[in-house]
């Protein structure tokens, strides 16, 4: 499987003019390939092929005066930005045809100079290596140090360089390695995620959520404030805004640490984990958005899969309307619902005193298990279209509906 390492990255000043030289000759070319495709479209031409959007953008290009500055960078980069623009616009088609699944993708939109997140991709036919002195030469950047947390499992296919809101600079190595088959064990888990706790297991055991955004919200406030009072497009904003984005990537950072501890202890110790295919976007509507934000559960529940996946261990997910915490994980009787409030309660056909976490972890264990099977019922429409169609509103329902006069008798 491709697995993708991340190094921090410690450019010098020289190089780092050279890398923004670099993001910012990618962020044209996708701009201008864009510009030609949506110009084409409106005129009635044909869909400008890859080769002629490359002949076009970067060929050409290069020959004019206004464009000349785009030989001093790698012409892999170049053409990588063109694969990505073709990689949005295939995501955007498959999403029209309904072949993608999930969310409706939007057309391809033009990058800004102004975004501080920039990333650039070199290829293998870009010729980037690891010297002897362990430092990654890149071409027309020179050599970057590298900070080497581990060693690479493997040559590496491709590296994206990458510079974040905070102003720090990483390599993402895409790496294919083999899976490593972990001893296996006896016990499954299922595992029910929540707020207060931020995962419960089926056996008993509870896991506090860290809350890490919570406890930062003051440092984060204070420095947002201070942000706002500065003048737009002055050297001081420019400086509060790398500071603000400082903070949450520390927040980030803590949080995606503590998840892939958690996450692989889950792993080793289990042979199959089930989880509960949760709408983190729409309970990131609600009042509880903040929370819902900062526990982070679809990160946590991604890190569960591919490491099920790498490790040999079997990952399913429940169904999200599943009445995980109405039904009695003793006798199986369906209860009705239950506010949040209600944290315990007692089955009235066994009698089984219940806690809720702990019974809704124990009947998503069960369910996975038939979800593993190939046993479990399909309770919703399984991504079919269900909300209806927008219609025009009726002549007499469009406007305001005027205030009548009394008329004499």
């Amino acid at each position: 499987m491709q697995l993708r390492y991340n190094y921090r990255l410690d450019p010098s000043p020289g190089q780092i003019a050279a890398l923004s030289r670099v993001f910012g000759c990618a962020r044209v070319v996708f701009n201008d390939a864009l510009r030609l495709r949506q110009d084409a479209r409106t005129a009635g031409l044909p869909y400008l092929s890859d080769g002629e959007l490359s002949r076009r953008v970067i060929t050409e290009a290069k020959r004019t005066p206004e464009r000349e500055w785009l030989g001093e960078v790698s012409a892999v980069v170049l053409q990588q930005a063109l694969a990505d623009l073709n990689t949005a616009y295939r995501n955007f088609f498959s999403s029209l045809s309904g072949k993608r699944k999930g969310r409706k993708v939007s057309p391809p939109r033009f990058r800004s100079r102004k975004d501080n997140r920039q990333a650039v991709r070199f290829t293998k036919n870009a010729r980037f290596t690891v010297t002897a002195g362990r430092k990654l030469r890149l071409p027309k950047i020179g050599d970057v140090a590298v900070r080497w947390s581990r060693d690479l499992p493997a040559a590496p296919s491709s590296v994206t360089v990458i510079r974040d809101a905070a102003g720090r600079y990483f390599a993402s190595f895409v790496v294919r390695t083999t899976d490593e088959a972990w001893p296996p064990v006896e016990s499954d888990t299922g595992i029910d995620l929540g707020l207060t706790h931020f995962a419960v297991l089926s056996d008993g055991t509870k896991v506090t959520s860290p809350k890490f955004l919570r406890r930062a919200h003051r440092t984060l406030r204070r420095l947002q404030k201070e942000l706002c009072r500065k003048k737009k497009g002055s050297s001081n904003r420019r400086k509060a805004v790398v500071t603000v984005a400082r903070a949450h990537a520390r927040v980030a950072d803590a949080r995606r640490d503590w998840q892939h501890k958690l996450s692989t202890a889950i792993i080793r110790d289990n042979q199959a984990v089930y989880v509960e295919d949760l709408c983190v976007t729409g309970l990131g509507r609600t009042r509880m958005a903040r929370s819902v934000h900062d526990a982070g559960w679809s990160q946590f529940v991604g890190m569960l899969e591919y490491k099920a996946a790498r490790y040999g261990r079997t990952f399913a997910c429940v169904d999200r309307f599943f009445p995980s915490s109405r039904v009695c994980s003793a006798c199986g009787v369906k209860d009705g619902p239950k506010p949040l409030a209600v944290r315990g309660w007692t089955c009235l056909a066994c009698g089984t005193v219940h806690d809720r976490d702990v019974n809704a972890a124990r009947n998503i264990r069960a369910e996975g298990r038939k979800v593993t099977a190939g046993q479990a019922e399909t309770v919703n429409a399984r991504g079919a279209q269900v909300r209806p169609a927008p219609m025009p509103a009726p002549r007499r329902e469009t406007g305001t509906r005027q205030k009548l006069t009394p008329t004499a008798a």
